[in-house]
Parts: C-alpha cells; sequence; structure tokens
C-alpha cells in the first residue's frame, strides 16, 4: 500500500523555515509578515530608521485586513525607548506624507480609545517600487533562459552527405 504524502501549507513551510533561521521559541513568542520592498525603499519613501521602527511595531498587531493595529502610543514609545510625544509627532508626519492613516476613536470630549492605523498610502507608495521590482526579476529570468538556450551546443549530423 502506498502511503500519501500531504504537502503542508505554503504557511506552515514558511514557518517551519522561519523556525529553522530564529528557533521556535523565538517564532513561538510572535513574529509579523512585512514587504522587504518597504525596507529595501525606505529612503525613497522619505522615511527614517524612527518611522520604521514605528512601523514594525504597528505590522506587529495587524493579522487580518479588517482588523487593523490600534496600539496606544505609550505603548509603542516604551516598547522602542522614547517619549509618547516622539511617537505622536513622527506619526503625524508620516500621516501628513500620506503614507498612512490615523483614525481618531474620541468616545467623549474626556477620553478616548487609541487610535487605528491604516497602510493604505504605504502601500499605494511602495506599489510601483513592487511592480519594478517584479518586472526586473521576470526580465532577468527571460534573460537567463535565454542564455541558457544560446549557451547549448547544436549537433548537426548530416546523413545525406556520403563518407560522414
Amino acid at each position: 500500500m502506498e502511503e500519501t504524502v500531504k504537502a503542508k501549507p505554503p504557511d506552515v513551510q514558511a514557518l517551519k523555515q522561519n523556525e529553522k533561521k530564529w528557533t521556535p521559541t523565538l517564532m513561538k513568542a510572535g513574529w509579523s509578515a512585512f514587504p522587504n520592498i518597504i525596507i529595501e525603499k525606505q529612503r525613497a519613501l522619505g522615511l527614517d530608521a524612527m518611522d520604521m521602527n514605528i512601523l514594525l511595531h504597528l505590522v506587529q498587531y495587524w493579522w487580518l485586513e479588517e482588523n487593523v493595529p490600534h496600539p496606544s502610543v505609550a505603548t509603542i514609545a516604551e516598547a522602542i525607548g522614547v517619549t509618547p510625544r516622539a511617537i505622536q509627532k513622527r506619526v503625524t508626519a508620516l500621516q501628513a506624507a500620506g503614507l498612512i492613516t490615523r483614525e481618531e476613536r474620541r468616545h467623549s470630549k474626556f477620553g478616548s480609545q487609541t487610535n487605528l492605523y491604516r497602510f493604505d498610502g504605504l502601500i499605494a507608495a511602495c506599489k510601483p517600487f513592487a511592480e519594478e521590482k517584479v518586472a526586473a526579476a521576470k526580465k532577468k529570468a527571460e534573460e537567463d533562459k535565454a542564455r541558457v538556450k544560446r549557451k547549448k551546443p547544436k549537433l548537426v549530423v548530416n546523413n545525406d552527405t556520403p563518407g560522414s
């Protein structure tokens, strides 16, 4: 009897690979997905180290598209090691640059819940960079494939010529 081996879903395979890199203990403590293009193009996007740190911190709270992150400014500040006011200033700058949207959730004139943060602007700003990178990778793959084809020797045997 043949045993059928079921392939693991890609996310499970990726987790196992990440456990090999980072150890199961670190991965069990939590992990976040963050597009490489944001890291690679942070300068072009006008992001400094503090901005990147804030974005990474926000992303760790964003698991489902519809459940946008909403950590408190104090939580972010404590994790990064700066004042809440420093976080407020950088979030305001990120919002002014159109990279994030901060939605205040006031429930009375004397208090509020934590802000909601959305990344639509950042995603839109990164999309051209991502498309360019994907197109370049596709072009390189096509060039590599064409180069391999050119390198293959063509063996020509002419059986019609006498004495060959």
